[in-house]
């Protein structure tokens, strides 16, 4: 009876929150160890980011080009299909494009992101069954997500630079070294990092979150 008492009356101590050094250590050994499968998530990112760029730089390269206003160069876009005669007034199709490169941009971002974090509840409730406390879970699940879309998102503003670039040089010749507006895909390269980062993040933390939230039992239930 005393025994049952003394157990009854035993105050389980406070687990203590993990630091952030460490919840970093423990993210970036899951993305070393599963390799392959980040890059697999980030490739979505690196597509969605990059048809981004593309049509941003492609949009600041077209305008410039516009405001040249060169005789042989306005025969060159006219053939490229742009409306010269439209001033800075901004391409309605241009425009379309750019609405639906971030529409495909969040679908990418999220869906990808989606299939990290879900795929890996069996993983959460493994974590939870030792003892891992629900910050945890969600700090450590932010950091990796937060890795693996600023990495996804950095390499798809490059590729997209660069495939914008290219075309437009095929295009449009030599007019793109004197008209080359630095400043508008500055501009659009800071877009894009920021939509990368941000819908890359919020798209995993939430699921991390009701995760984290599941009963160890119900996470280790979940089929893979």
């Amino acid at each position: 009876m005393n025994a049952e008492q003394t157990m009854t009356n035993t105050v389980i101590p406070e687990q203590r929150q993990v630091s952030w050094a460490v919840s970093f250590q423990v993210s970036w050994a899951g993305i070393r160890r599963r390799f392959f499968r980040s890059l697999i998530t980030m490739s979505g990112v690196v597509l969605a980011i990059a048809f981004l760029t593309y049509m941003q730089v492609m949009n600041d390269i077209v305008r410039a080009l516009v405001r040249a206003d060169d005789a042989v160069l306005n025969v060159l876009l006219q053939q490229a299909g742009v409306d010269i005669y439209a001033g800075d007034a901004p391409d309605r199709m241009m425009v379309l494009l750019i609405v639906l490169s971030l529409l495909a941009c969040l679908v990418g971002i999220i869906n990808s992101m989606l299939m990290s974090v879900t795929e890996r509840i069996k993983e959460i409730g493994t974590l939870k069954c030792l003892g891992a406390l629900d910050g945890f879970i969600v700090r450590s699940y932010f950091i990796e997500s937060s890795v693996q879309g600023v990495a996804g998102t950095v390499l798809g503003c490059l590729i997209g630079l660069a495939v914008a670039i290219g075309v437009a040089t095929t295009n449009y010749h030599g007019y793109i070294a004197a008209n080359l507006p630095v400043l508008s895909i500055v501009r659009s390269l800071t877009t894009s990092l920021i939509t990368g980062t941000l819908l890359s993040v919020m798209a995993a933390i939430l699921p991390a979150y009701i995760a984290a939230r599941k009963q160890p039992v119900d996470a280790m239930r979940v089929e893979e």
